[in-house]
């Protein structure tokens, strides 16, 4: 099973195994990541589940959909270039090893 690396907000990682098809936020809650409310439970409506996808993974994704992209707008957390819902993020084989930092605050 592929591998990822959440920084917490305090700097702590914790490395979670994560079935391909399994978002990063199922992953995270999953795991009691708490820093990762995830509110809407992956309905794209909430932005509580907001992360930075570190290099080089985060070139390697497709691209933030538009309704993504307007979500990313009211985080509580400014959105940097790297920013993405983890909701949206779905775990595969080619994201093995993969880092992401939380965003804090997420509300």
């Amino acid at each position: 099973m592929p591998k990822v690396t959440f920084i917490i907000p305090d700097g702590a990682p914790v490395e979670l195994d994560v079935a391909v098809g399994t978002s990063l936020m199922q992953a995270a809650t999953a795991h009691g990541i708490a820093s990762i409310a995830g509110d809407c439970g992956g309905a794209m409506s909430c932005a509580t589940c907001h992360i930075f996808i570190e290099a080089p993974f985060d070139q390697a994704l497709a691209e933030v959909s538009e309704t993504e992209s307007q979500m990313l707008e009211y985080t509580a957390s400014p959105r940097q270039p790297n920013s993405r819902l983890s909701c949206q993020v779905m775990m595969s084989e080619q994201f093995d090893g993969m880092t992401v930092r939380v965003a804090d605050p997420q509300t």
